[in-house]
């Protein structure tokens, strides 16, 4: 029994035999639902919670557990008459805003969201500084080729007087005198001692005293840097090119951020890009549609012949292995696409005009080619 009291178990509401696991599950149910900040007014909830906090530092511990479980004389005996002695938990602890320590702390700190308040300095984590994003607008044909490219970038960096303290050369940032470097000071609110940051240093745990008269205490100036950003053959519209650490600087030792460069690709008069392929349109005539041709067409590594089957039709896509866009990371290139377009002639020649009146009536009665039942 707890104490001459009921059973730790029963207290939490496992069997004897709970793991550690299912024993912090059961803590946590309960120490929420009894936590006396959900009910200010109702003192049993208070002494409920003191019973399953009771439990559960005995239960938690395996040392404290086993003698526990070995029976009342071996474990009682080495308490004191308040319960709290060498194994015990001591209620107290709560109403006088003491801070808890190992395991139990770490609880605490997960149930409350670390409200809680320790007694020791705040520990002050560094912190990576803030990425940074920049848009470079490039032409089509450089977007094929690879360019490198300088741009200028409005960012913060590190004051060079104070390196980066915010103090006066000659001087460093001291502990904070209003929460002596924790960063957060306790209120004390009746069964917790709760903490909020400290307003003095604003939770950073340190003051400067000296100010910096480069960067104000800020630590960091504007300054407009430069950099050469190789842009490689095949990038598309809305492609970021990483480069690490050229971001803003980070806090307390932290690393830098980085910096990620945008590139907006200009739209081609002559190209359509579809994924690693390029589109062209070809315009050729009646006749070289009718008889084949082979035409120079355009490729991004210049002109290439194209040979048009005869009885080519309009919209067809013809393939040119090769001559699409360049692989990025290794891939293959693309190919380009030649969409055939048969140009209807705007004017005509007297001649022209008679060999075509010749030709429509040399085909006059035969079926139009592709569709039946209809006749020239």
């Amino acid at each position: 029994m707890a104490d001459g009291g009921r059973d730790y178990y029963e207290v939490l509401g496992v069997a004897r035999g709970a793991t550690q696991d299912e024993i912090k599950k059961a803590y946590r149910k309960l120490a929420r639902k009894y936590h006396p900040d959900a009910h200010p007014d109702d003192p049993r909830a208070e002494e409920r919670f003191k019973e399953v906090s009771t439990a559960y530092e005995v239960l938690s511990n395996p040392e404290k557990r086993k003698q526990y479980d070995a029976g009342p004389s071996a474990f009682f005996g080495r308490q004191g008459p308040s319960g709290a002695g060498a194994y015990g938990f001591d209620p107290r602890a709560f109403r006088d805003g003491q801070a808890f320590t190992g395991d139990f702390a770490d609880l605490f700190s997960g149930l409350f969201g670390g409200r809680f308040s320790g007694g020791g300095p705040r520990r002050r984590q560094a912190q990576k500084g803030r990425d940074l994003s920049v848009g470079v607008t490039i032409s089509f044909e450089d977007s094929l080729k690879g360019v490198t490219t300088r741009i200028s970038v409005p960012k913060a960096v590190e004051c060079a007087a104070c390196g980066g303290s915010g103090a006066a050369p000659g001087t460093s940032p001291v502990v904070c005198p209003e929460c002596g470097g924790r960063g957060v000071t306790a209120q004390n609110q009746g069964f917790f001692a709760l903490s909020q940051p400290c307003l003095a240093c604003a939770g950073q745990g340190t003051v400067i005293q000296t100010p910096c008269a480069d960067c104000g205490g800020e630590g960091v100036q504007q300054a407009v840097k430069k950099f050469t950003v190789p842009i490689p053959a095949g990038v598309k519209d809305g492609t970021k090119i990483r480069l690490k650490g050229k971001g803003e600087p980070g806090q307390k030792g932290g690393p830098p951020g980085d910096l990620y460069v945008v590139v907006r690709v200009e739209a081609s008069a002559l190209y359509e890009r579809r994924g690693s392929d390029l589109l062209v349109e070809v315009p050729v005539s009646f006749v070289e549609a009718a008889l084949g041709a082979s035409i120079a067409i355009p490729t991004p590594d210049g002109r290439v012949a194209l040979k048009v089957p005869a009885g080519v039709r309009d919209a067809t896509l013809l393939r040119v292995k090769g001559k699409g866009v360049p692989g990025l990371g290794g891939k293959s290139r693309g190919d380009l696409l030649a969409r055939i377009r048969v140009v209807t002639p705007s004017s005509l020649t007297n001649e022209e005009r008679e060999l075509y009146s010749r030709l429509r009536e040399m085909q006059r009665g035969t079926p139009r080619d592709g569709l039946p039942g209809w006749v020239a």
